[in-house]
């Protein structure tokens, strides 16, 4: 009877270490099986999100010479009409991210900076210059920046990087909702996030 009992009780046990095992490892398949979509998730969405915009700029140019004191001065001055295409984009590839599948976490640590891109056309209208004060190459130069200056400001103050930004959200949101279907969390900068992603990600 002992002998029966005693193989009643090591039966059991056998059958719940057993068990247990079989739990661990399918506990651990769903583990790296989320890790995998997740990491898949990732791969999809790691583009070139890109935003476009056109500008466009009239720059009246100047260039006064003094010669022989303030008495005669020589003069070049030139009408530049501009037009620019714009881009802005965001290179996902270059988020740096982790995922811990210990304990059901991804973690994005940084995000890629805006790459704005300005591709002018310049035409060059009413050229005139003095014998002593003539056009050079560092006038065309000098009137590049300043144009290129002129058209980045125009560009922060435009609604072109609010676009690329809710446009870079619309992918993140794609992160929250996979990682909350799994119940994992996201977690970017050490902060979990909810459904407001604006609020962590655009904060900086």
């Amino acid at each position: 009877m002992k002998k029966v009992f005693v193989g009643v009780i090591v039966t059991l046990a056998v059958v719940l270490v057993f068990r247990s095992c079989a739990d661990e490892r399918e506990e651990k398949s769903i583990l790296q099986e989320n890790s995998m979509l997740i990491q898949t998730q990732i791969d999809n969405v790691s583009k070139l999100i890109v935003t476009e915009g056109h500008f466009a700029e009239v720059y009246n140019y100047k260039d006064s010479k003094m010669l022989f004191g303030p008495f005669i001065s020589a003069e070049k001055k030139a009408l530049v009409v501009v037009n620019a295409d714009v881009t802005i984009a965001y290179d996902l590839n270059q988020i740096d991210f982790e995922v811990d599948e210990a304990n059901k976490v991804l973690r994005i640590k940084s995000l890629p900076e805006p790459e704005v891109k300005i591709n002018p056309d310049f035409e060059y209208y009413d050229v005139s210059s003095d014998y002593l004060n003539m056009f050079e190459a560092s006038d065309y130069n000098k009137i590049k920046k300043n144009v290129k200056a002129s058209l980045m400001k125009k560009v922060e103050a435009s609604s072109l990087k609010t676009n690329a930004q809710n446009r870079l959200i619309s992918e993140l949101q794609k992160f929250y909702i996979l990682t909350s279907s799994m119940g994992w969390q996201l977690v970017y900068k050490d902060e979990v996030v909810d459904q407001d992603l604006s609020d962590f990600f655009l904060k900086d």
